[in-house]
């Protein structure tokens, strides 16, 4: 077996009148991300871990945010079309692991639906799927509730 790990990571700033996404679904909050796409921090960061495990580039190449057609795309499609790319090079995910930062809303009780949700788009059992969340104690940022930031570690497997 071939294995390769990729680590993802993203950052948006939060803003009022915006929706927050995170892990392809709505979080109630007063704010929401500023970004081109629909600013889903944690799935950008997945689909980069995705991208770099299996040597190709980055999100901003493969759906650049000066193309109109991705300007507010739910970031699922992105996920799903950056799998695609995964499976075409012949791998598969093995698992993953991410972190979301940020100091509010409180994402604990918010990620069972986010895992089922990543696990729904890549098709793959929920058990490879793990999320966690943090704050950064007040500091940065994060603790500023200026921005959200996510990491995603992922490691892939050739499909024989």
């Amino acid at each position: 077996m071939s294995y390769r790990i990729g680590l993802g990571y993203d950052v948006h700033q939060l803003a009022f009148g915006e929706t927050l996404w995170l892990g392809g679904i709505v979080i109630p909050h007063d704010k929401g991300l500023v970004a081109h796409s629909d600013g889903d921090v944690l799935l950008h960061a997945i689909c980069d871990a995705l991208l770099g495990a299996a040597k190709l580039r980055d999100l901003g190449f493969h759906f650049p945010d000066t193309v109109a057609q991705y300007r507010a795309i739910d970031s699922k499609i992105l996920l799903l079309n950056t799998y695609q790319l995964i499976l075409n090079k012949g791998f598969r995910l093995v698992n993953l692991d991410a972190t979301v930062s940020a100091q509010r809303p409180r994402l604990s009780a918010f990620i069972p639906q986010m895992e089922a949700a990543i696990a729904k788009v890549l098709q793959v059992d929920s058990d490879l799927i793990n999320i966690k969340a943090t704050t950064t104690e007040k500091l940065g940022f994060e603790g500023r509730e200026e921005g959200i930031s996510a990491q995603a570690i992922v490691l892939i497997e050739r499909i024989s």
